[in-house]
């Protein structure tokens, strides 16, 4: 085998093996809860969209995040996070955020679900 193949072979097994260390520690976060009696989905889409832009997206780690209503009045938000440790250190932040409150304030604290996935 020529050393230049070699080369691009041996590279192209770097790149795969970086490429899945990198995916392995990705983590998906999913969250269910419903809301509060009385609080309608158009005035807590304004709060939602205001945690995710004013808290979310600004945390180390974060990838993507988003968010949707079911017709039984469950609401699901999926955020994507490099690391697991990117993931706890936002839960950590998250109770002292300005825009964490008002959203925490809408929904029923005791239907909250939260799970991770590790990204594979």
């Amino acid at each position: 085998m020529k050393h230049a193949t070699r080369v691009l072979i041996m590279g192209a097994v770097f790149f795969m093996m970086t490429a899945v260390a990198h995916a392995a520690s990705e983590v998906i976060e999913v969250v269910t809860f419903k809301l509060k009696p009385g609080v309608s989905a158009q005035e807590f889409t304004n709060m939602d969209k205001a945690v995710g832009r004013e808290h979310v997206a600004k945390q180390p780690g974060f990838i993507s995040r988003e968010s949707a209503s079911g017709e039984d009045g469950t609401w699901l938000v999926v955020v994507h996070w490099r690391s697991r440790q990117d993931a706890d250190a936002s839960m950590k932040s998250f109770t002292s955020a300005p825009s964490a409150k008002p959203f925490m304030d809408k929904l029923q604290a005791d239907t909250m679900k939260m799970i991770r996935y590790d990204k594979r």
